[in-house]
Protein backbone atom coordinates (compact mmCIF):
# COMPACT_ATOMS: atom_id res chain seq x y z
CA UNK A 1 0.00 0.00 0.00
CA UNK A 2 1.64 3.38 -0.93
CA UNK A 3 0.82 6.02 2.25
CA UNK A 4 1.35 8.84 -0.05
CA UNK A 5 3.72 10.41 1.95
CA UNK A 6 6.52 10.99 -0.73
CA UNK A 7 7.62 14.35 -0.87
CA UNK A 8 5.83 15.39 2.37
CA UNK A 9 7.41 17.27 5.36
CA UNK A 10 7.60 16.38 8.95
CA UNK A 11 8.49 17.95 12.30
CA UNK A 12 9.06 15.40 14.85
CA UNK A 13 9.22 16.68 18.89
CA UNK A 14 10.92 14.37 21.09
CA UNK A 15 12.18 12.94 18.02
CA UNK A 16 15.77 12.27 19.46
CA UNK A 17 15.01 8.80 21.21
CA UNK A 18 12.32 6.50 21.88
CA UNK A 19 8.83 6.67 20.32
CA UNK A 20 9.43 10.00 18.64
CA UNK A 21 12.50 8.54 17.41
CA UNK A 22 10.85 5.36 15.81
CA UNK A 23 7.91 7.63 14.18
CA UNK A 24 10.43 9.56 12.52
CA UNK A 25 12.23 6.54 11.23
CA UNK A 26 8.59 5.35 10.18
CA UNK A 27 7.78 8.52 8.28
CA UNK A 28 11.59 8.94 6.40
CA UNK A 29 11.01 5.03 5.58
CA UNK A 30 7.71 6.16 3.88
CA UNK A 31 9.25 9.09 2.15
CA UNK A 32 8.96 11.92 4.17
CA UNK A 33 11.34 14.28 4.71
CA UNK A 34 12.06 14.86 8.63
CA UNK A 35 12.78 17.62 11.03
CA UNK A 36 13.59 16.42 14.74
CA UNK A 37 13.67 18.39 17.52
CA UNK A 38 14.59 17.31 21.14
CA UNK A 39 16.84 19.42 24.07
CA UNK A 40 20.26 17.22 23.34
CA UNK A 41 22.15 18.55 20.54
CA UNK A 42 24.45 15.29 20.25
CA UNK A 43 21.31 12.79 20.82
CA UNK A 44 19.39 14.29 17.95
CA UNK A 45 22.58 14.53 15.65
CA UNK A 46 23.37 11.19 16.28
CA UNK A 47 19.67 9.88 15.45
CA UNK A 48 19.44 11.74 12.77
CA UNK A 49 22.77 10.70 10.91
CA UNK A 50 21.27 6.92 11.52
CA UNK A 51 17.80 7.60 10.56
CA UNK A 52 19.15 9.42 7.21
CA UNK A 53 21.46 6.41 6.58
CA UNK A 54 18.31 3.53 7.35
CA UNK A 55 16.02 5.40 4.67
CA UNK A 56 17.95 7.95 2.46
CA UNK A 57 16.05 10.63 3.81
CA UNK A 58 16.78 13.86 4.39
CA UNK A 59 16.63 14.48 8.15
CA UNK A 60 17.22 17.23 9.94
CA UNK A 61 18.31 17.73 13.62
CA UNK A 62 17.26 20.50 15.75
CA UNK A 63 17.48 21.77 19.68
CA UNK A 64 14.56 22.93 21.32
CA UNK A 65 12.91 23.28 24.53
CA UNK A 66 9.02 22.82 23.87
CA UNK A 67 8.76 24.89 27.20
CA UNK A 68 9.86 27.64 25.38
CA UNK A 69 7.65 29.64 23.37
CA UNK A 70 10.34 31.56 21.61
CA UNK A 71 12.50 28.05 20.83
CA UNK A 72 9.28 26.14 19.46
CA UNK A 73 8.28 29.22 16.96
CA UNK A 74 12.19 29.33 15.93
CA UNK A 75 12.04 25.57 15.79
CA UNK A 76 9.29 25.18 13.69
CA UNK A 77 9.80 27.84 11.33
CA UNK A 78 13.50 26.72 10.61
CA UNK A 79 12.17 23.09 9.77
CA UNK A 80 9.83 24.64 7.17
CA UNK A 81 12.17 26.67 5.71
CA UNK A 82 14.70 24.24 5.77
CA UNK A 83 12.67 21.53 4.45
CA UNK A 84 10.37 23.78 2.09
CA UNK A 85 7.18 23.78 3.70
CA UNK A 86 5.74 21.53 6.88
CA UNK A 87 2.68 18.77 6.32
CA UNK A 88 2.82 17.00 9.78
CA UNK A 89 3.61 17.62 13.18
CA UNK A 90 4.27 14.61 15.69
CA UNK A 91 4.17 15.84 19.13
CA UNK A 92 6.01 13.70 21.11
CA UNK A 93 7.85 15.85 23.48
CA UNK A 94 7.69 15.18 27.08
CA UNK A 95 9.10 12.44 29.99
CA UNK A 96 7.20 9.17 30.61
CA UNK A 97 5.17 8.87 32.95
CA UNK A 98 6.06 12.14 34.68
CA UNK A 99 8.29 13.46 36.70
CA UNK A 100 9.20 10.51 39.95
CA UNK A 101 7.69 13.21 42.92
CA UNK A 102 4.58 13.95 40.41
CA UNK A 103 2.97 10.62 39.77
CA UNK A 104 2.38 9.18 43.70
CA UNK A 105 -0.22 10.60 46.40
CA UNK A 106 -1.69 13.72 46.67
CA UNK A 107 -0.10 14.22 50.04
CA UNK A 108 3.09 13.73 48.92
CA UNK A 109 2.77 14.93 45.09
CA UNK A 110 4.99 17.98 44.12
CA UNK A 111 3.32 20.55 42.88
CA UNK A 112 6.28 22.24 40.72
CA UNK A 113 7.06 19.03 38.96
CA UNK A 114 3.31 18.51 38.00
CA UNK A 115 3.12 22.23 36.29
CA UNK A 116 6.14 20.83 34.96
CA UNK A 117 5.12 18.03 33.05
CA UNK A 118 2.01 19.91 32.71
CA UNK A 119 3.86 22.41 30.44
CA UNK A 120 5.96 20.15 28.33
CA UNK A 121 3.49 17.66 27.33
CA UNK A 122 0.34 19.59 26.98
CA UNK A 123 1.15 23.27 26.63
CA UNK A 124 4.23 22.16 24.68
CA UNK A 125 1.69 20.47 22.23
CA UNK A 126 -0.20 23.79 22.11
CA UNK A 127 2.82 25.77 21.45
CA UNK A 128 3.82 23.47 18.30
CA UNK A 129 0.11 23.02 16.94
CA UNK A 130 0.15 26.44 17.05
CA UNK A 131 3.27 27.69 15.45
CA UNK A 132 3.04 24.44 13.03
CA UNK A 133 -0.80 25.56 11.59
CA UNK A 134 -0.42 28.25 9.62
CA UNK A 135 2.27 25.82 7.62
CA UNK A 136 -0.47 23.30 7.33
CA UNK A 137 -3.22 25.49 5.98
CA UNK A 138 -1.03 26.56 3.61
CA UNK A 139 0.14 23.76 1.89
CA UNK A 140 -3.83 22.75 2.03
CA UNK A 141 -3.09 19.39 3.61
CA UNK A 142 -2.12 18.49 7.29
CA UNK A 143 -1.38 15.84 10.02
CA UNK A 144 -1.32 16.29 13.62
CA UNK A 145 0.06 12.98 15.57
CA UNK A 146 -0.33 13.53 19.76
CA UNK A 147 1.21 11.58 21.79
CA UNK A 148 -0.72 10.35 24.58
CA UNK A 149 -0.65 7.63 27.01
CA UNK A 150 -2.23 4.80 28.51
CA UNK A 151 -2.63 6.52 31.74
CA UNK A 152 -5.05 8.39 30.49
CA UNK A 153 -7.53 5.13 30.98
CA UNK A 154 -6.11 4.30 34.49
CA UNK A 155 -6.10 6.07 37.63
CA UNK A 156 -3.16 6.28 40.39
CA UNK A 157 -0.86 8.95 38.11
CA UNK A 158 -1.62 12.28 39.37
CA UNK A 159 0.61 13.69 36.39
CA UNK A 160 0.69 10.85 33.28
CA UNK A 161 -2.89 10.50 33.92
CA UNK A 162 -4.49 14.00 33.72
CA UNK A 163 -2.10 15.32 31.08
CA UNK A 164 -2.64 12.61 28.82
CA UNK A 165 -6.45 13.10 29.52
CA UNK A 166 -5.87 17.00 28.75
CA UNK A 167 -3.84 16.43 25.39
CA UNK A 168 -7.03 14.02 23.92
CA UNK A 169 -9.03 16.93 25.03
CA UNK A 170 -6.77 19.43 22.59
CA UNK A 171 -6.59 16.38 20.05
CA UNK A 172 -10.71 16.78 19.92
CA UNK A 173 -10.76 20.25 20.05
CA UNK A 174 -7.96 21.39 16.95
CA UNK A 175 -9.67 18.67 14.96
CA UNK A 176 -13.12 20.24 14.31
CA UNK A 177 -11.00 23.48 13.84
CA UNK A 178 -8.98 22.13 11.45
CA UNK A 179 -10.83 19.68 9.62
CA UNK A 180 -12.17 22.44 7.12
CA UNK A 181 -8.46 23.33 6.19
CA UNK A 182 -7.46 19.70 5.16
CA UNK A 183 -5.92 19.37 8.52
CA UNK A 184 -6.67 15.90 10.53
CA UNK A 185 -5.84 15.72 14.40
CA UNK A 186 -5.38 12.40 16.08
CA UNK A 187 -3.88 10.64 19.25
CA UNK A 188 -2.12 7.46 19.82
CA UNK A 189 -1.81 5.96 23.14
CA UNK A 190 0.85 3.71 23.89
CA UNK A 191 1.31 0.98 26.00
CA UNK A 192 4.23 -0.23 27.29
CA UNK A 193 6.67 0.83 24.87
CA UNK A 194 10.10 -0.62 24.58
CA UNK A 195 12.99 1.94 23.74
CA UNK A 196 16.15 2.19 24.42
CA UNK A 197 15.84 3.10 27.80
CA UNK A 198 14.34 -0.51 28.55
CA UNK A 199 17.21 -2.27 29.09
CA UNK A 200 19.04 -0.06 31.86
CA UNK A 201 15.32 -0.22 33.52
CA UNK A 202 14.75 -4.23 33.71
CA UNK A 203 18.32 -4.88 34.57
CA UNK A 204 17.81 -2.72 37.96
CA UNK A 205 14.31 -4.42 38.26
CA UNK A 206 15.61 -7.58 37.93
CA UNK A 207 18.77 -7.26 39.87
CA UNK A 208 16.32 -6.13 42.55
CA UNK A 209 13.94 -9.43 42.42
CA UNK A 210 16.92 -11.51 41.53
CA UNK A 211 16.00 -12.87 38.24
CA UNK A 212 16.54 -12.22 34.55
CA UNK A 213 15.46 -9.74 32.87
CA UNK A 214 13.82 -11.77 30.26
CA UNK A 215 11.61 -13.30 33.22
CA UNK A 216 11.20 -10.45 34.40
CA UNK A 217 9.41 -9.15 31.12
CA UNK A 218 7.22 -12.47 30.98
CA UNK A 219 5.94 -11.84 34.35
CA UNK A 220 5.26 -8.27 33.57
CA UNK A 221 3.20 -9.15 30.42
CA UNK A 222 1.61 -12.94 31.75
CA UNK A 223 -2.08 -12.75 31.78
CA UNK A 224 -3.90 -11.07 34.52
CA UNK A 225 -0.65 -9.21 35.60
CA UNK A 226 -0.71 -5.52 35.78
CA UNK A 227 0.90 -4.39 32.68
CA UNK A 228 -0.13 -7.58 31.06
CA UNK A 229 -1.97 -7.51 27.33
CA UNK A 230 -3.62 -9.07 24.91
CA UNK A 231 -0.81 -10.14 23.07
CA UNK A 232 1.49 -10.83 26.09
CA UNK A 233 4.64 -8.90 25.49
CA UNK A 234 5.85 -5.56 24.94
CA UNK A 235 5.20 -3.70 22.13
CA UNK A 236 8.40 -2.31 20.48
CA UNK A 237 8.61 1.29 19.94
CA UNK A 238 9.00 0.70 15.62
CA UNK A 239 4.84 -0.83 16.17
CA UNK A 240 3.94 2.83 17.24
CA UNK A 241 5.74 4.14 14.69
CA UNK A 242 3.78 2.11 12.11
CA UNK A 243 0.99 3.50 13.13
CA UNK A 244 1.69 7.08 12.84
CA UNK A 245 3.24 6.80 9.99
CA UNK A 246 -0.84 5.10 8.49
CA UNK A 247 -2.27 8.32 10.47
CA UNK A 248 0.22 10.47 8.78
CA UNK A 249 -1.04 9.26 5.49
CA UNK A 250 -4.08 10.12 2.74
CA UNK A 251 -4.99 6.80 3.34
CA UNK A 252 -6.28 8.18 6.63
CA UNK A 253 -7.57 11.24 5.61
CA UNK A 254 -11.65 9.77 7.59
CA UNK A 255 -9.74 9.62 10.77
CA UNK A 256 -9.98 12.64 12.93
CA UNK A 257 -10.12 13.77 16.73
CA UNK A 258 -9.81 9.97 17.33
CA UNK A 259 -7.52 7.93 19.80
CA UNK A 260 -5.86 5.06 18.86
CA UNK A 261 -4.48 2.58 21.43
CA UNK A 262 -0.53 1.12 20.46
CA UNK A 263 -0.71 -0.94 23.52
CA UNK A 264 -0.94 -4.46 22.44
CA UNK A 265 -4.83 -4.64 23.79
CA UNK A 266 -4.09 -3.79 27.51
CA UNK A 267 -7.19 -3.41 29.75
CA UNK A 268 -10.49 -5.17 29.87
CA UNK A 269 -12.61 -1.88 29.73
CA UNK A 270 -15.02 -1.50 26.71
CA UNK A 271 -13.90 2.03 24.92
CA UNK A 272 -16.84 2.74 22.78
Amino acid sequence: MDFGLTGRNALVAGGGRGIGKAIARALAGEGCDVAIAARTSSQVEDSAREISGQTGATVIPMVMDALSTEQVNRTVDAAAERLGGLHILVNSASHPGGAADAIGYIETVNEESLLSDFDVKYVGALRLSRAAIPYLKNAGWGRIINISGGNARNAGNLSGGARNVALVHQTKTLSIDLGPHGITVNCIHPGATRTERTPGMQAAQSRDLGISPEELERRQFAPGAASGNAVGRMIEADEVGYLAAFLASDKAAAITGEVISAGGGIGSAVFY
